[in-house]
């Protein structure tokens, strides 16, 4: 069992990892769970998986957190098969279609999630709430209530332009950066 110093991110409150495309947002929030998993056991995890994988010039961007950790029976897990909008689409009207697909589906993931978490466990948890009327304060709010969250999302060049589907990102993390208790920042260097 890791000693609190070893920790990969404190296993309290709620933190954000954030930073650019392949800079390890998702293996860190992979080695939280694994320590809380080491240290609480399985009962009362939650793990919300919305990231979509997009394979550009022969390497995957983004990627499932089964790739560094394959969680136990007692996990409960969301799995998103998520659109990449702004990777994907030709248009914004169609990068807009595509957010709008994930934030209905992943809607229905968090009205099956359980109740009660002890510890939630969020891999790119931006890609729900791409659209203006989505509601980040919706996880936020289901996160509150656990032990401890884990969240990661892009913080990068690509949600800086002024497409709908960017806006709607910027605004979803910049709700995320003001109720978490702290931000990681990874910056790949």
């Amino acid at each position: 069992m890791p000693d609190d110093a070893t920790l990969p991110v404190p296993l309290a409150g709620t933190t954000l990892i954030v930073g650019p495309s392949n800079t390890g947002k998702t293996r860190l929030t992979a080695r939280a769970l694994t320590a809380w998993l080491d240290r609480e056991g399985a009962e009362g995890v939650v793990v919300f998986e919305f990231a979509p994988e997009v394979e550009r010039d022969g390497r995957i961007l983004g990627g499932r957190l089964d790739r560094f950790v394959a969680p136990p029976a007692g996990v409960w897990r969301g799995v998103l098969d998520a659109h990449a909008p702004r990777a994907t689409a030709d248009t914004d009207d169609e990068a807009v279609t595509l957010a709008a697909d994930n934030a209905r589906r992943a809607a229905d993931i968090f009205d099956a999630a359980p109740a009660d978490p002890r510890a939630v466990f969020v891999n790119d948890a931006t890609i729900p709430f791409q659209t203006p009327d989505a509601d980040p304060a919706r996880l936020l709010d289901y996160c509150a209530g656990a032990e401890v969250a884990v969240l990661n999302a892009l913080e990068a060049d690509a949600i800086v332009t002024d497409d709908p589907v960017s806006r709607a990102e910027r605004a979803a993390l910049d709700t995320f950066r003001e109720r978490v208790d702290r931000v990681v920042r990874l910056d790949g260097g």
